[in-house]
């Protein structure tokens, strides 16, 4: 266990033991004969006595000396040590977030009662919600990407720098052969195409590296696009020397943090190479200056890269905050079972921190007026490989208005499975004045709610439950106005 971390749990046994007997620093100083500044800095676990000043502690305080340095904790303060023990700080590079570990060190000393409750609190929260290490993981990830309006420059320049390494035309439309190359002559790869079709049990992955061999197991039911990705991807493992990182594509675990943060990166690095900044802003340029926006207009976009539809959406929330100074943007990605007609929220990310609209882990049903969901029904519906949809989205719960770009396909690995991403753009002033279809009022426009259990439009052709939500909440407010006025009544 980190040394700092035994030295706080310590302090903090010190000073429950202290409080629960009634003593103040000034007494049990005096008590002691330990300075009260010495005993300050023990409680705020900057310092660890030494064996001969624990037996004084123990002796005065009359706690048995092996009670005094074990570092197991009462119910009360239990919590803390659970999460110093499994040393979550360590792996959660909190400097990403400009947070010093001594300042939680400081905040959990100086108010251990109160920090305690509050990490009871989320515990009991995440056990509600099924809520793991991995997810706690991707939400730190997700949090980091959104405090940097989801751009890195950074990254940005590494991937200049490998094109003129390696003499890629970053112009020009990348070909997955040229990637492969580098990976085989520079890098030492071998590519096994055939490994993965002898096991079913893994039938639900792209991928598999092998460090020791340097083989990258590929499997068949990739397009070109992915098969793209997935190099482009090793390609940032080896130019950027991460070392920590899954092997697996998708990751089946996630050991560390490290691994989530590195995967992270790789992805960015691969969607940075497969769509180069200033084509792609380019690109975008064009879009927004069109009268409307079609579904040819799209797929003329998604034409342009040797890219997934997915990693086109999530390419423009790298590009808008930076090149448009439109930065008040979502992405969301759905995955549908047309058997059982589940609509499950996977990913998702908010610039800005806008709210809505967000995943509900509640069991409630999403909003069927949404792009997302109504491309997913179009193309399960028509049986094609690709259906797209422009819309304005009216949420009528905070008032909030967003353009919605949503783009559905098939999962090539699922049968009657299909998966949707949507991109939506805040609309204000500013927008408006970038996009022109907008100002054209060539997009349609719908009323929509975050769920049905929370909707209050009237008379929804499209609703598939009840606004139980909302039925109480207006319930409750309407008894909170009969009080509120019965009080006033007899206050007079």
């Amino acid at each position: 266990m980190e040394e700092d971390y035994i030295k706080l749990i310590f302090g903090l046994k010190l000073k429950q033991i202290r409080t629960d007997q009634g003593l103040s620093l000034f007494g049990l100083s005096k008590l002691t004969g330990l300075s009260k500044s010495y005993l300050n800095e023990i409680e705020k676990g900057k310092k660890y006595p030494k064996p001969d000043k624990i037996i004084l502690l123990s002796q005065h305080l009359d706690i048995p000396y092996d009670e005094m340095v074990s570092l197991k904790l009462d119910k009360n303060l239990a919590p803390i040590g659970e999460i110093l023990k499994s040393k979550l700080l360590k792996e959660i590079p909190l400097e990403l977030f400009g947070i010093q570990e001594q300042t939680l060190i400081d905040i959990i000393s100086n108010a251990p009662v109160k920090v305690t409750a509050f990490i009871s609190t989320i515990i009991e929260i995440a056990k509600n919600y099924s809520f793991s290490k991995e997810n706690f993981y991707l939400a730190s990830v997700r949090s980091y990407q959104e405090a940097n309006n989801n751009f890195f420059k950074d990254i940005e320049d590494k991937v200049v720098e490998f094109a003129k390494t390696y003499q890629i035309d970053l112009a020009k439309k990348i070909e997955t052969k040229e990637l492969e190359d580098i990976l085989v002559e520079e890098y030492g790869y071998h590519i096994n195409n055939e490994e993965l079709e002898n096991h079913k049990e893994l039938d639900n992955l792209r991928s598999v590296y092998i460090p020791r061999s340097k083989t990258l197991l590929i499997t068949k039911n990739i397009d070109d696009a992915q098969r793209a990705f997935i190099y482009a991807k090793e390609l940032a493992y080896n130019y950027l020397n991460i070392h920590v990182r899954p092997y697996t594509f998708t990751w089946i675990k996630f050991d560390s943090f490290d691994e989530v943060l590195n995967n992270f990166y790789a992805s960015y690095f691969a969607g940075a190479l497969t769509i180069p900044r200033e084509n792609f802003a380019s690109s975008i340029q064009t879009l927004f200056t069109k009268k409307s926006i079609t579904k040819s207009d799209i797929e003329s976009l998604f034409a342009s890269y040797n890219a997934s539809d997915e990693s086109i959406f999530q390419r423009i929330t790298n590009i808008l905050p930076k090149d448009f100074k439109i930065s008040n943007i979502f992405f969301l990605r759905f995955s549908y079972n047309k058997n059982t007609k589940v609509f499950k929220l996977n990913k998702e990310l908010h610039l800005e921190k806008n709210q809505t609209p967000r995943a509900r882990e509640n069991n409630e049903t999403y909003c069927q007026r949404w792009a997302s969901l109504r491309v997913l029904k179009n193309i399960a519906k028509n049986n094609s490989s690709h259906e797209f949809e422009i819309q304005v989205s009216n949420f009528s719960e905070d008032k909030s208005k967003y353009l919605i770009l949503s783009s559905a396909s098939q999962d090539p690995f699922k049968d009657y499975h299909f998966r949707s991403v949507s991109i939506g753009i805040e609309i204000t002033k500013s927008v408006e004045k970038s996009i022109r279809a907008l100002k054209e009022n060539n997009i349609p426009i719908r009323e929509v709610g975050v769920t049905c259990e929370r909707c209050n439009i009237k008379n929804c052709q499209d609703r598939i439950s009840e606004p139980l939500v909302s039925n109480r909440q207006l319930k409750e407010l309407k008894t909170l106005k009969v009080v509120t006025d019965i009080t006033q009544k007899y206050s007079n």
